[in-house]
């Protein structure tokens, strides 16, 4: 019986000493910027805090959220033992995962890394400048050696039995016979060329079924040129990733567009938020931002009157995480139910509720 006794007590004071796992109040530090987190009056919300607050009900975890300045000073708290854990768009990076006190759950979000840019006022010379693309003078050139090739079968098969409409000099002859394939192009028909031998017959048959093809494509082509003129839409001159280079690019402190600006050889334009970082695009301090797109999306989706617009491209794929102190007996708890979340279409469902 008494050894009993001092069993019990053993295991009782080993309860206080050694408090279980899931009765620690940990450390969350929080930080990034909407719809990942949204702070609120009510307190804090979005998909990285309504993923966690999910995570932690399925583990039963108590915690305080603790406000961290930039993903980047909250990973170094983190590193530095100030906080257990960091929740928020965490960027999973090579130089994160390479300081020795950071881990990472597996991802619970995949993003990609988008650019903003000014939109620019449409002016004539901007809207002109659509009939110079090379959609619409790739067409016209077609367009030109086709007539050209016809016009020359036509005029060779016609120059010596119908040299009054098709005449036997090569430089006449020849743009009778273009002016005659165009006017069959378009269906005109003026009646003042007409082929009559076999061949000149049988060639513009055949000219008749194929420029149906011909007249499609240069339509299709000079409609959306003209529905572009017409339309006045706004422009901007950076269309690809590598136009970027040497460009002044707005970047939040201590996010990853940081990196991603420095591996383009850009300029970097500091700024503490999105807000500010588009003013800079707008001031034209800088000639883009570089931010997660899902963040930007939402941002326009606020503010639609902004004079700006998502590029169509996307500089790098991201993986979001939560951050967590390394060798942390978290790591299989939290792994196990972002998996258990991202199968039953939590995330998913989070994700859209926000972004759509």
């Amino acid at each position: 019986m008494k050894r009993s006794a001092v069993a019990v007590g053993l295991l009782l004071g080993l309860q206080f000493l050694l408090p279980p796992l899931m009765a620690r109040t940990l450390k969350v530090g929080v930080s990034g910027s909407a719809p990942f987190v949204i702070q609120e009056e009510g307190g804090s919300s979005g998909i990285s805090l309504q993923v966690w607050r999910r995570i932690a009900e399925d583990n039963n975890l108590s915690y305080r959220l603790i406000q961290q300045a930039t993903p980047q000073k909250g990973i170094l708290a983190l590193n530095d033992g100030e906080i257990d854990l960091l929740v928020g768009p965490i960027s999973v990076t090579p130089d994160r995962l390479n300081l020795p006190g950071v881990d990472f759950t597996q991802p619970y979000f995949i993003g990609k890394e988008g650019i903003l840019l000014p939109l620019k006022p449409s002016t004539l010379l901007n809207r002109l400048q659509v009939f110079l693309g090379w959609a619409v003078l790739s067409s016209v050139l077609v367009l030109i050696t086709v007539l050209l090739v016809v016009g020359s079968l036509i005029w060779l098969a016609e120059r010596r039995s119908n040299s009054e409409q098709f005449p036997a000099q090569p430089l006449p002859g020849i743009a009778s016979g273009m002016w005659f394939a165009l006017v069959t192009l378009t269906t005109v028909g003026y009646g003042d060329k007409a082929p009559i031998t076999r061949i000149g017959r049988g060639l513009t048959a055949i000219w008749m079924v194929t420029s149906l093809i011909a007249v499609s494509s240069l339509t299709a082509s000079l409609a959306s040129a003209f529905t572009l003129f017409l339309s006045g839409d706004t422009n901007n001159s950076i269309t690809d990733p590598a136009q970027l280079s040497g460009q002044r690019a707005a970047v939040l402190e201590g996010t990853s567009g940081a990196e991603l600006a420095r591996q383009r050889n850009m300029r970097i334009v500091p700024a503490k938020t999105l807000t500010a970082a588009i003013d800079h695009v707008l001031m034209n301090r800088a000639e883009a931002v570089i931010f997660d797109r899902p963040a930007i999306r939402f941002h326009l989706k606020n503010n639609p009157e902004l004079a700006v617009q998502l590029a169509p491209f996307t500089l790098a794929e991201q993986t979001y995480g939560f951050a967590f102190r390394t060798g942390d007996p978290l790591r299989t708890p939290l792994n196990i139910s972002i998996l258990k979340l991202q199968r039953s279409g939590a995330v998913e469902a989070i994700s859209k509720r926000l972004l759509n």
